[in-house]
């Protein structure tokens, strides 16, 4: 007999059916209701106790996302479940993680602290914006790696010359690894901001002439920063530009700025739902990767393997 049950939030539904197909198990059965005045309402239809529990939601705005994972994770403790582990591809407010001012909060530090307080056991997850966040939580943290779906992704485009960019300074870590794992160069594009999403001014440290471009980042938000370097990086003399960004948020214009950019083509993946499609968007599952982690996480066996060094 299998101890694991999968259940999946209601705005995560169409990647979760996705993972368990993989995983070969079914979803388990879960109601979700609104009172007339919006409170969630969360009941299990079928016995967790005993279980090894993966609550598979993202947490991304609005924050009811994040309120109906906290409690199912609380429903399934309640209900005798052996171990509760939830599985957030997408993990929101990690932009948040630490006090950049005066008088703001450590939003990141506060989803950890619910999850912890709600009974999590485990948190599985994809392309942390901080890899440091691991350390707000007091429970394993199983970190996956979206390079794992991009590179074989990438080297099915034998591009020449090939060259990655990271956007601003704090990516530069995630767009190096792309580039010791392809083994080529990597430039900067150095950006200062007025105020969140509003780009100052934004200069190029590195040579592109002649080059095929990609840029590497953890998400794209309003399409801003991306399509402003990908627009600096061409007048430069590169040959092409192409983006790479695990989730894709996409608020606001974002899909106009997109496709009226100079990018070739925006690759993400679908850790978020995608709410148009557009002809420069590629969207990669996660579903396999995900479903290959909670397999090894219940067979006790390392996930290294999943990652590509």
């Amino acid at each position: 007999m299998s101890y694991i049950k999968l259940f999946s939030g209601t705005n995560s539904k169409y990647l979760a059916e996705k993972i368990a197909n993989y995983y070969g198990k079914p979803l388990g059965a879960v109601t979700q209701q609104r009172f007339s005045d919006g409170e969630i309402y969360v009941s299990f239809d079928e016995s967790v106790r005993g279980y090894d529990v993966f609550l598979i939601q993202s947490t991304f705005p609005n924050a009811d996302n994040l309120m109906e994972l906290l409690l199912m994770v609380d429903a399934a403790r309640r209900a005798s479940a052996a171990y509760v582990t939830v599985v957030v591809p997408y993990f929101g407010y990690a932009r948040q993680d630490r006090k950049d001012k005066p008088r703001v909060p450590i939003a990141a530090k506060l989803v950890a602290n619910l999850l912890s307080a709600a009974g999590a056991d485990r948190l599985m997850t994809c392309d942390l914006h901080a890899g440091q966040i691991q350390g707000f939580f007091d429970f394993p943290v199983d970190h996956l790696d979206g390079a794992a779906i991009f590179i074989p992704y990438l080297r099915s485009l034998n591009l020449e010359n090939l060259i990655f960019a990271s956007p601003d300074v704090g990516g530069v870590a995630r767009a190096r690894g792309f580039a010791k794992i392809m083994e080529v160069d990597l430039v900067l594009c150095d950006k200062h901001r007025k105020r969140a999403n509003e780009i100052a001014s934004m200069q190029l440290i590195g040579d592109v002439e002649g080059a095929n471009v990609v840029l590497v980042d953890d998400l794209v938000d309003t399409g801003g920063t991306l399509c402003k370097a990908s627009q600096i990086i061409m007048e430069k003399g590169a040959k092409s530009v192409r983006a790479i960004c695990t989730h894709g948020v996409l608020s606001g214009k974002a899909l106009d700025n997109i496709e009226n950019s100079v990018l070739t083509e925006l690759v993400i993946t679908d850790t978020l739902p995608l709410k148009k499609e557009s002809p420069k968007i590629r969207v990669l599952t996660v579903a396999e990767l995900f479903a290959k982690a909670i397999r090894k996480l219940q067979d006790n066996d390392s996930i290294s393997s999943l990652f590509i060094i």
